[in-house]
């Protein structure tokens, strides 16, 4: 059953990385390695070191998908968010997996007000690219004032409040380094590679 498994699991991610890149319809993916370069992904790559970039019907680069993942209430939970490069924004987030409790804390998945906070959640690089201008900050729901805040879920503040954490650690973590291979990632013009 493993090779079942691993494909359903495959196409999962699939339909996440077109989920979190809205406008995609090709990619391509890319995983991390020692020296710190993105090159193609081989199969057995680590999904905690590949990226996913996303591209539109020109070939142009839509985005990036990048992985993150942290403790919840209940257990680990991991994501998929989608980074477009240009409005250096988050435009899309997908839980990969969590074990959080129903009704309250899987509303991280569901929750279309919570949702919301990641059609354009303000992940600018500080002027020295090292890391992000403005940290993502949770915030109780309804207190968002901020393009980088997250609207918290009543009932489910320490889930909604992990997801601000992994995106917030994943963006401080890949952003820097996406951006220094924005050119890898664009000149890789769109071929799904299926991986």
């Amino acid at each position: 059953t493993l090779p079942a498994i691993q494909a359903n699991e495959a196409a999962y991610l699939e339909r996440a990385v077109f989920k979190v890149l809205p406008g995609a319809i090709a990619k391509q993916s890319f995983a991390l390695d020692d020296s710190g370069t993105l090159r193609p992904a081989r199969p057995g790559d680590s999904p905690a070191r590949t990226v996913h970039a996303g591209y539109g019907p020109d070939g142009e680069l839509v985005g990036v998908a990048l992985p993150g993942q942290g403790m919840g209430y209940a257990d680990t939970i991991r994501v998929l968010f989608g980074y477009a490069p240009g409005p250096e924004t988050i435009v899309g987030m997908q839980v990969l997996a969590s074990k959080e409790t129903p009704g309250l804390g899987d509303k991280i998945e569901k929750d279309p007000a919570f949702l919301e906070n990641f059609v354009a959640l303000d992940v600018r690089l500080a002027a020295d690219g090292s890391g992000l201008a403005n940290p993502i900050e949770p915030v109780k729901s309804g207190e968002k004032t901020q393009p980088w805040q997250i609207d918290g879920i009543t009932g489910a503040t320490i889930s909604s409040k992990a997801i601000a954490n992994i995106l917030g650690e994943g963006s401080q973590a890949w952003l820097p380094l996406v951006r220094g291979q924005l050119d890898v990632l664009a000149q890789a013009g769109g071929g799904n590679d299926g991986i």
